[in-house]
């Protein structure tokens, strides 16, 4: 085992959420979450040795709506560390390729920190509490590592995409997104509309063909569209 990957999975059992956000993701728009990661500063002030003080890193994740069922699980993320990258991928090595199976994009902003009087524990508290009073229910608060903060916020990130995954595929179930397509194979409505929308994103010179092609491939799908690939390339 490598010593980075030994450090991160350190910073994940030693990461706990405080504050679990109060709602899950929607299924048909994007959430916008709020997070705050309290750790004990790295590199302590002599003079304030005695005292005990935490670290506030406040940011946000944006996660884009949920895009479609595919037969592979993934995930894009921005504004993470090769460390968090590193957890990410040890995760999907153990639950499967299958899951959640759900595509689910999440972006990271950051917004500065703060260094205040207090644990970590009592910190976390303090800012939950402060959450709770202002009925704020799209916020997390997380107590992590300094240095590996972002992998906690990480976990965070995987845990929350879970708990709300069970939802996202009922919502779409109940609008025959998943429903399957005999004309094309047996493959889900959501998959059809999603690949429609590519073609004509090429089509008006906006999305990527070779994207466009290796989704057809994921689904086994270009044998029912080859003509119309084909002519993205005629008519140019």
């Amino acid at each position: 085992m490598l010593e980075n990957e030994r450090d991160w999975r350190k910073a994940i059992e030693a990461t706990w959420i405080a504050r679990f956000p109060k709602q899950r993701l929607a299924t048909f728009g994007a959430t916008n979450i709020t997070y705050y990661v309290v750790t004990e500063p790295l590199i302590r002030d002599p003079e304030t040795q005695e005292s005990r003080e935490g670290v506030i890193r406040k940011g946000r994740v944006i996660a884009e709506r949920p895009a479609i069922i595919t037969p592979t699980f993934l995930m894009s993320l921005q504004g993470f560390s090769k460390d968090a990258y590193e957890y990410f991928q040890d995760t999907m090595r153990s639950v499967g390729p299958n899951s959640p199976g759900i595509m689910y994009t999440y972006k990271n902003e950051t917004d500065g920190l703060d260094i205040v009087g207090g644990s970590t524990v009592e910190i976390a508290h303090r800012i939950s509490d402060d959450l709770d009073e202002r009925k704020d229910d799209l916020s997390v608060v997380i107590v992590g590592v300094d240095e590996m903060w972002d992998v906690g916020l990480l976990k965070f990130i995987y845990e929350y995409t879970s708990t709300s995954m069970a939802g996202n595929v009922q919502e779409m179930q109940s609008r025959g997104l998943l429903d399957p397509q005999p004309e094309f194979g047996g493959v889900p409505r959501a998959a059809i509309q999603h690949i429609m929308q590519m073609f004509s994103d090429v089509e008006r010179g906006a999305g990527d063909p070779e994207m466009l092609k290796r989704e057809l491939d994921r689904w086994g799908m270009f044998q029912y569209f080859e003509d119309r690939f084909l002519g993205l390339f005629r008519a140019r």
